[in-house]
């Protein structure tokens, strides 16, 4: 293994600190966590908060006993993401602050004796080291040239720190290795993006058409509430998979789709519902604009042609399209939310959009909904220096659709390159696991390695941990703090998250690492605040509300401020496109050298015994995140590996046998996988539920359960309008005895 400026650092037990001694146990049955070392009480007070598990964050209830110890996390029933009912992640995630893996006090990395080590210092410390670092590449190189990723509450004041230090590059993987695509070409359609939670008006439908979006498995908490409810109400499901997922299972159509054609489907769908006159005639005439160019475009693309590419008879092509016709406009075609596959995706996310538009779905009930929120002002402060480079300058106009900082494109522009005349030189990781985020992990380890200075500010020693120069111990959503939830739903709501407890060990909360830093740095105008509650009392203030009444309440709702939840049948609405149309034939995309309208490729196929590798989520667990949660792993405590019977009989491979992946590149996982034999998946597909197979020994219940998805996704497939990372392009095989340490790292 090639040795490095930055070696992987195992974090000891003594860097740790003292393990907590008390003992956790999870009562499903009831939501609630108890402690071997105290009784449960009935005297309880709850503060308000919401969920940090997933990106849902779902507003809910902390209880305390009379000892002042955490007891259960409940729903908040005036939250409309939840409903007052959390997912198991969610009356699980009290897990996350009893954890005794947690890291536990700032560490700095020092060589001694020729070894790197990490050693335990004070926060002053650790400070010191970072401003010192930043200040000598704002002066050498510029401010622009570190970076901050994160994923989670706490990267709003990290990004406020950044900005006032006076860089832009503020990125979030979940928009090139997830969503990006989507947004992209909703925005590219209808002027607007789909947005979080979704404006998906699942309750009203009478047609939901799921493409890879596995609801009930991703475990979407709004959404999976409307598709029951859709269902109880007779709305007919169809899912697109090459999978038997729990959404197919309560489908009226399954369509298990020969994996990568999905754009030929669609495709297909729109050759139907024009040519047989089932599009919404009304609405397409007053709203869009491209129709005749696309009547034209797709009058190949035909039911029996994209038979041979999909595997999906014609009949039922024409079937499925019908049921859609018949429920329009109360019909939602899902844009999905891990939606980098293939590298094509924003075109066939555009597809999706189109669909949509035919069938008159945006904007009418049972289709998309006009979702709002209300205005929350910055806390006061000075105007941010204005950047004099972004990273885009060094990728040469690349993505340049691309509506957020991406992920990869920090990361390429991170490694040095001929003729680069600038490179990032420091990264500030927080909440996310990179190594098993980022797709392509050689080149993540290369960026890395090329970095002045690696942060990482989380609340366990994942992966990434091990490559800082300094980490940083963030504290728990329930011991902190955070910025004020305004999410866009039917009518605007705001939700209060507030400390249930004080923090554990030595560690923070985002806002005041990101305060304490910015100090350090000569930023002090920029956080003229006492505290986080100034800030926050000051902000619910301006929208007719306080600290006081949101710690109290938790949940606030307000009126919309229109009667715009959906069109009216006779309005004039000027959309937000060149147009002030729907776009079927995108000028956007065309002025930008891409097709504007969206066009079938054909991708590579597994060579002969090698096979497609899927991957998902499970509705336990939260991508790597929550898979050391004693709560959340006592119910799944690794993932397998389905394998169609044909497959498995060709390889004498038995249920429950362990088996390691190989892939396309020779790269081996590091641990093996439990083979599940299933007729619930296609002959040439293997599926996997992703977040296992940690590497890093600290974690105690996830180390070595299960095996990594994203170490054998090194075949990425770069989507060329907006960047995202096609990651379905991958093929594994089977090994049946343990490989040799030269195999699994090759």
């Amino acid at each position: 293994m090639k040795t490095t400026r930055r070696d992987f650092i195992k974090i000891s037990g003594t860097m740790l600190g003292t393990a907590a001694t008390m003992g956790v146990a999870f009562d499903w049955a009831t939501g609630s966590v108890t402690h071997e070392a105290f009784p449960i009480s009935t005297h309880t007070t709850r503060t308000p908060t919401y969920c940090e598990v997933c990106f849902w964050k779902c507003a809910g209830w902390v209880t305390k006993n009379d000892q002042g110890d955490i007891w259960k996390i409940e729903g908040h029933e005036a939250d409309p993401h939840c409903n007052g009912r959390l997912c198991p992640r969610g009356t699980g995630g009290v897990g996350m602050y009893y954890d005794n893996d947690r890291l536990k006090h700032p560490m700095i990395r020092v060589e001694e004796g020729g070894k790197q080590v990490f050693k335990k210092a004070s926060w002053d410390e650790a400070f010191e080291v970072i401003a010192g670092k930043m200040k000598a590449i704002a002066q050498e190189y510029g401010p622009e040239c570190v970076a901050l990723f994160t994923h989670g509450s706490g990267g709003k004041f990290l990004g406020h720190m950044l900005k006032a230090y006076g860089s832009p590059h503020i990125t979030a993987p979940s928009f090139a290795q997830c969503r990006g695509p989507r947004e992209v070409a909703f925005y590219a359609t209808y002027g607007e993006g789909v947005l979080s939670p979704e404006r998906t008006d699942i309750r009203d439908t009478r047609c939901l058409v799921l493409i890879g979006s596995h609801l009930g498995e991703n475990m979407h908490n709004g959404q999976v509430q409307e598709m029951s409810q859709a269902i109880d109400k007779g709305a007919a499901i169809i899912t697109v998979d090459p999978r038997f997922s729990t959404a197919a299972s309560k489908s009226k159509y399954w369509l298990p789709i020969k994996p990568a054609t999905d754009l030929a489907l669609l495709l297909a769908w729109m050759n139907v519902l024009i040519n047989e006159g089932w599009y919404d005639k009304a609405y397409v005439e007053k709203h869009t604009y491209g129709f005749e160019q696309l009547k034209s475009h797709v009058q190949s693309y035909t039911p029996e042609w994209a038979y041979g590419m999909t595997t999906i008879e014609p009949k039922i092509i024409r079937d499925t399209a019908k049921e859609m016709a018949n429920a329009s406009p109360a019909v939602i075609i899902h844009p999905g939310r891990h939606v980098t596959w293939y590298g094509d995706d924003t075109q066939r996310l555009r597809a999706v959009a189109i669909l949509n538009a035919l069938l008159g779905s945006w904007g009418r009930r049972g289709g998309f909904y006009n979702p709002e929120r209300i205005s929350i002002p910055d806390f006061p402060h000075p105007p941010y220096p204005t950047p004099k480079r972004s990273y885009l300058d060094a990728l040469e106009g690349k993505y340049s659709l691309a509506t957020e900082v991406i992920s990869n494109g920090i990361c390429e522009v991170t490694t040095p390159a001929p003729g680069r005349d600038c490179n990032i030189k420091g990264w500030i990781v927080n909440g996310t696991n990179l190594i098993h985020t980022l797709p392509d992990q050689k080149a993540t380890l290369e960026a890395i390695d090329a970095l002045e200075i690696l942060v990482v500010i989380d609340t366990m020693p994942m992966e990434i941990t091990g490559y800082a120069d300094v980490i940083l111990p963030e504290c728990t959503y329930l011991e902190r703090y955070d910025a004020i939830r305004n999410s866009p739903h039917r009518e605007p709501v705001i939700s209060l998250r507030m400390p249930a407890v004080a923090p554990k060990y030595d560690s923070k909360p985002g806002w005041w690492i990101a305060k304490q830093l910015g100090v350090v740095l000569g930023l002090e105008k920029y956080f003229a605040f006492r505290d986080i509650e100034e800030v926050l009392d000051w902000q619910l203030q301006q929208v007719g509300s306080s600290l006081e009444e949101m710690k109290k309440i938790g949940v606030k709702k307000f009126k919309r401020e229109y009667n715009d939840l959906y069109l009216a049948e006779e309005q004039e609405f000027e959309f937000n496109t060149n147009t002030g149309k729907i776009e079927l034939y995108s000028t956007e995309m065309a002025r930008a050298g891409f097709d504007p309208l969206p066009r079938y490729t054909e991708h590579e196929q597994p060579p002969a015994g090698y096979y497609r590798l899927n991957y998902g989520r499970s509705p336990v667990h939260t991508f790597s995140r929550t898979a050391n949660n004693e709560n959340l792993v006592d119910v799944v405590p690794e993932n397998d590996l389905w394998v169609n019977p044909k497959v498995a009989k060709q390889w004498g491979l038995e249920n429950g046998q362990y088996v390691w992946l190989k892939n396309q590149d020779n790269i081996t996982t590091d641990f093996p996988i439990k083979v599940r034999i299933t007729e619930r998946i296609r002959w040439d597909s293997v599926y996997m539920v992703h977040g296992f197979g940690h590497a890093a020994k600290k974690l105690s219940r996830a180390f070595g359960k299960g095996a990594s998805d994203t170490q054998m996704i090194s075949h990425v497939k770069t989507d060329p309008v907006m960047g995202g990372t096609g990651m379905r392009s991958n093929f594994v095989t089977f090994l049946q005895e343990e490989p040799s340490r030269e195999e699994v790292t090759s």
